[in-house]
């Protein structure tokens, strides 16, 4: 580990290195190796299609009106209901959550499971060696929330997080706003560094962890330009700690602490810490 974060960054090439050097990688023949690539990539492919366009408010209207038609009811019915009601936000944030977890774990599960014909619990579920490798996740996480502080003053900061903007408004709204949050976190890192890099490591070594940074990425381009960078560093580091420790909790750790503490510092910045239980 202490090569792993010195500052020299040839040591980055030390972790791969050693990474390669292990099994299960390189363990595949060319044919094995290849059906591996495919169905792995083809699932991530069609899985962050899925989450992309499936996610948002407009998929969530439009599935309310087909439950409405199917119920011989007013096309907009649950619609209308639902838009008068104050969780609304909330509710669609409900269905942004629930197509991270079909999108990030169930479709992989399949796959894993039918086509890679391997352990699902094996991708990265269990603790493993989380602990032994703490001093680097602590590093990571704590630079960022210190770099979070700085922005926090900013104002496009402050308009960005939290993403429900109602988490202010009580303790029940931003209790379940980050249970939302955190287990779309749970998903994302285990489809991150739990699926991709585990599946592809058999196949491409060490480079699956560069694969797996492409995609993750690219997930990031709507977000601000600052986070979108940090993305690349962020997901190598966390792909090799996932690859060391052979588990994707130490990550979700980090991203959950970085995920909270954007979101209390924003709501700390407007002033509005809940300071009720219910709306």
């Amino acid at each position: 580990m202490k090569k792993l974060f010195a500052l020299d960054p040839r040591n980055i090439f030390v972790a791969l290195d050693e990474i390669d050097q292990q099994a299960p990688s390189y363990t595949l023949n060319r044919h094995d190796s290849l059906r591996r690539i495919f169905w792995t990539l083809a699932c991530v492919c069609v899985c962050l299609l899925l989450i992309h366009y499936l996610k948002y408010f407009s998929a969530f209207s439009a599935t309310l009106e087909m439950l409405s038609k199917w119920q011989g009811k007013q096309s907009n019915y649950w619609e209308i209901q639902l838009r008068h009601h104050e969780f609304i936000h909330l509710a669609a944030y409900g269905w942004w959550t629930l197509w991270h977890i079909i999108g990030y774990v169930v479709i992989p599960f399949f796959i894993i499971r039918y086509a890679l014909k391997t352990s699902f619990t094996d991708m990265g579920w269990r603790f493993n060696d989380t602990r032994k490798h703490w001093k680097g996740y602590l590093l990571l996480l704590t630079p960022i929330l210190f770099f979070i502080f700085l922005v926090s003053f900013r104002e496009d900061f402050i308009n960005h997080y939290p993403f429900y903007k109602k988490a202010g408004r009580s303790w029940f709204d931003f209790i379940t706003w980050e249970i939302l949050y955190l287990t779309q976190f749970i998903c994302l890192e285990f489809f991150f560094r739990g699926f991709i890099i585990n599946a592809l490591r058999p196949a491409m070594g060490a480079n699956a962890v560069w694969m797996m940074c492409v995609p993750y990425l690219m997930i990031h381009f709507p977000k601000l330009w600052m986070e979108a960078t940090g993305a690349i560093l962020f997901g190598l580091f966390l792909g090799i700690l996932a690859l060391r420790s052979r588990s994707i909790w130490g990550g979700f750790f980090v991203h959950a602490g970085v995920a909270v503490g954007m979101d209390v510092a924003s709501l700390l910045r407007q002033g509005t810490i809940p300071t009720h239980l219910w709306p």
